[in-house]
């Protein structure tokens, strides 16, 4: 599996900490950024990581800022991405298993490193179920592709 991870300055802590998690998981990821605490856009780390998840560059995604909310928005703008905002460890499998997600968001101001660990192990453990949810995961495609 290959990540790809970033952040915005108010998810900076965070991701640091998950790139901790992905080393300890031996989990090829990369760090698209930023490399400082200086203010910027979510949009423009959202991007990257949600487009090369896209074009299968990578497997998934994780992204993190303040709340998580506008690196969701942002990576969920991506034909063929499901980014789920996750604070939990029941979401974020729930997210896998019957979203397919590809991509997590997750709030440096709105949980703590210890958490955000353990939801984005459980996210990258976590398996799609398939079966009936496929069926669900279709439709959600169509009404992306404007059918």
């Amino acid at each position: 599996m290959k990540v790809a991870i970033a952040s915005d300055h108010g998810g900076n802590e965070l991701r640091r900490e998950l790139i901790e998690l992905l080393k300890e998981m031996n989990i090829d990821y990369t760090d698209l950024g930023p490399d400082h605490d200086e203010s910027v856009d979510y949009p423009d780390y959202a991007r990257p990581v949600a487009e090369g998840v896209a074009n299968g560059t990578y497997d998934r995604g994780i992204l993190v800022c303040g709340t998580g909310i506008g690196m969701s928005i942002a990576a969920n703008k991506v034909e063929g991405i499901r980014c789920a905002l996750v604070h939990d460890v029941y979401t974020a499998h729930a997210t896998r298993e019957h979203n397919n997600s590809n991509i997590i968001a997750m709030g440096g101001r709105v949980i703590g490193g210890a958490l955000g660990k353990e939801i984005a192990k459980t996210w990258l453990e976590a398996e799609f179920e398939g079966g009936r949810h496929e069926r669900r995961i279709d439709k959600i495609t169509a009404i992306e592709q404007g059918k």
